[in-house]
């Protein structure tokens, strides 16, 4: 994934303006630079997780009759999941960032509009308190999917994971 690695590499805050001309001023451009920010990391880590299929077992299962695809549903999806809960407990952190920095460049309401604004006005306290809700937000999707994860991947062992 070359091309992929490449597009990883270029300031996703950039978009934000190409975003706005496409999509307008609003939830649109955020929705979408929160996106192009976490993809990359999910698509790495599913391809790896993929990867760690092991090739004696596809090949025991292709002789049981199994074909490519019901090697995939059933074996490669479920064993690549830890690493895309993996994946996707960071990639939500970096869709609030994403999604701040597209409201603090085109939005006339949300967190990121919130920051500017108090900024602006020289109201500290309020634009801390802004940083503190995103924090916050993002520390309660990333217990969520720890959660989610637990509950649907508690057969994959993580032995520096707390019950």
């Amino acid at each position: 994934y070359p091309l992929m690695t490449a597009f990883n590499a270029l300031p996703k805050a950039a978009f934000v303006p190409i975003l706005v001309v496409w999509f307008g001023i609003g939830v649109g451009p955020a929705i979408l630079t929160a996106f192009l920010i976490s993809f990359f990391p999910i698509m790495v880590n599913i391809a790896t997780g993929l990867a760690t299929l092991e090739p004696e077992l596809e090949d025991v299962l292709r002789v049981l009759g199994a074909k490519r695809w019901d090697v995939l549903v059933k074996v490669g999806l479920p064993r690549s999941m830890p690493y895309f809960y993996g994946s996707l407990k960071v990639a939500i952190t970096l869709a609030f960032v994403g999604t701040t920095v597209s409201e603090m460049t085109a939005a006339n309401e949300g967190i990121g509009y919130l920051l500017i604004s108090a900024g602006s006005s020289m109201q500290m306290g309020l634009a801390f308190a802004g940083l503190m809700v995103v924090g916050a937000m993002a520390m309660v999707m990333y217990e969520l999917f720890s959660w989610v994860e637990k509950r649907t991947t508690g057969w994959a062992h993580r032995g520096s994971q707390g019950e």
